[in-house]
């Protein structure tokens, strides 16, 4: 997959939006919400009204970065699409969260190869208001930054970035539940991943550390957390899993 530079001071040129672009955003929305209510976590819903969206706005970022600096310190920085591994992951350590502004087009509603703004913004943006979720965030980061030089490493640290943040669930009481950002934003995934079709495994950092996954269909298993202390807690396991790693012969330095 393509990854783009960062260019400096790239803004969101929200006053160019269609008016294709606001009903993509609009019908993307409301049909999502149709689901989400019923089946996504309630820290994310809550979340989608703290940040403040709707389905009558694109989100303007400035107002999104005001939100997110006085609740949890986090803001959005605009990008042009994917960046690469080093400036992804030392982004997320300082708090920062990458996105794009362009919109998919009506034709693209439930399909397109790379995320643009409705998955960055209403697929992760509003869990970036969830101090213990984006706690984990950042540490993901931390760990990205300090092993960027091993691409074996990265590449496991990648994994568990996948089966939580992009497509995790959570167990809330008898419900199973979503939370990933890549569920959250697609109608398909939404309902197929809540389904009896794939596989629902327990959450286990070493069998995450040691699972393929691939991008470009839709998944055929879920890692379920009980909670996000969990998922935070989770984080000293992988550092230990991946110094073993590293120790390893057998894995490439």
């Amino acid at each position: 997959m393509k990854t783009y530079k960062i260019i400096e001071g790239l803004e969101q040129r929200y006053n160019q939006y269609t008016a294709e672009d606001r009903l993509v955003w609009k019908t993307l929305f409301e049909r999502q919400m149709q689901q989400l209510n019923q089946v996504a976590h309630s820290s994310y819903l809550d979340g989608l009204e703290n940040i403040g969206f709707s389905a009558y706005d694109i989100p303007d970022f400035r107002e999104v970065n005001e939100r997110l600096r006085k609740t949890t310190g986090w803001e959005i920085v605009v990008v042009p699409g994917i960046i690469d591994q080093p400036n992804f992951f030392n982004m997320l350590a300082n708090k920062q969260f990458p996105s794009s502004t362009w919109l998919r087009k009506m034709e693209e509603l439930d399909y397109l190869p790379e995320p643009d703004m409705f998955h960055d913004a209403f697929g992760h943006m509003p869990l970036l208001t969830n101090p213990t979720f984006n706690a984990f965030f950042q540490e993901i980061g931390e760990i990205g930054k300090q092993y960027i030089h091993l691409p074996r490493i990265v590449e496991m640290i990648g994994r568990i970035y996948w089966f939580t943040i992009e497509f995790g669930l959570i167990q809330s009481g008898k419900e199973l539940q979503v939370y990933g950002a890549g569920i959250i934003s697609s109608f398909g995934e939404t309902k197929y991943s809540l389904s009896d079709v794939p596989a629902h495994l327990p959450f286990d950092v070493k069998t995450i550390l040691r699972t393929d996954f691939d991008n470009t269909v839709i998944q055929d298993k879920y890692f379920i957390i009980s909670s996000f202390d969990q998922l935070l807690a989770s984080t000293r396991e992988i550092k230990d899993e991946l110094l073993k790693a590293i120790n390893d012969v057998s894995v490439p330095k």
